[in-house]
């Protein structure tokens, strides 16, 4: 078995079937001394600990570039809270590239944030600010978890620096949108059945975070914490499969 883990951040697997695969800053800092030299010295505590914490077993690799495997290769392809970064014009070309690595039967495992469920929170929240005006001032967190992220320009863990330090960092690395951290748009059930079926994929289904179709899954706990709880809270799950 191989299963390819796209946009893995610091969730990875160390089983000898998952190859983790990521281009976050954090990765590319870890395997370039000079930006090591220049960036470092700028971390708090938080982000520190956090770098030092990433695992060894990470491919760094850029998928704008494509995914770096031959056609038909890979049995399994996950990733998790990657497809809202990408670009909806550049989705397909996204999906085309799984499709091309996978093997014939091959399983796509894809997770995301579920703009259903964030959409139901926000219309049950405006019912309760209807019943009780002290849930007023709660409001704009339920429009934060739907669109914040689309509109961020600066990165969190910037925005938390002194202000020097603050404006050469973003010198140095970017924006939320340089970075990658922002949505670049959002998906259902239904608009995600749409472009995976417009992309040639059969076997479209959603699941629940534990349930798959693939051998053995919850045994890589890349959807799980330890205690096996759910990883990835107000997410969709949707499984499907090269023809």
């Amino acid at each position: 078995m191989k299963i390819l883990n796209l946009g893995c951040g610091d969730k990875t697997s160390n089983s000898s079937d998952v190859i983790n695969i990521d281009w976050s800053i954090y990765h590319k800092i870890k395997c370039n001394s000079l930006l090591q030299f220049m960036a470092l010295p700028f971390f708090d505590e938080n982000r520190k600990k956090y770098y030092n914490s990433l695992p060894d077993n990470i491919r760094v690799h850029n998928l704008k570039k494509g995914i770096p495997f031959e056609n038909n290769s890979i049995d399994v392809v996950y990733h998790s809270h990657v497809l809202e970064h990408i670009p909806k014009p550049q989705a397909e070309k996204f999906q085309n590239e799984i499709m091309r690595v996978l093997k014939p039967g091959g399983i796509q495992r894809i997770v995301i944030p579920d703009m259903e469920i964030l959409c139901l929170e926000l219309i049950d929240h405006i019912a309760k600010c209807d019943a009780n005006e002290n849930e007023n001032e709660k409001h704009d967190n339920f429009i934060d978890n739907i669109v914040g992220q689309c509109v961020q320009e600066q990165s969190v863990g910037t925005a938390r620096q002194m202000k020097l330090q603050s404006v050469f960092e973003r010198l140095l690395l970017g924006g939320a949108k340089r970075r990658g951290q922002t949505h670049q748009w959002m998906y259902d059930r239904i608009n995600l059945k749409q472009l995976l079926k417009k992309c040639g994929f059969v076997k479209i289904r959603s699941l629940s975070y534990n349930v798959s179709n693939i051998i053995n899954w919850n045994s890589y706990a890349l959807d799980l914490n330890k205690d096996k709880s759910v990883y990835k809270k107000r997410s969709l799950y949707m499984e499907c499969s090269k023809a």
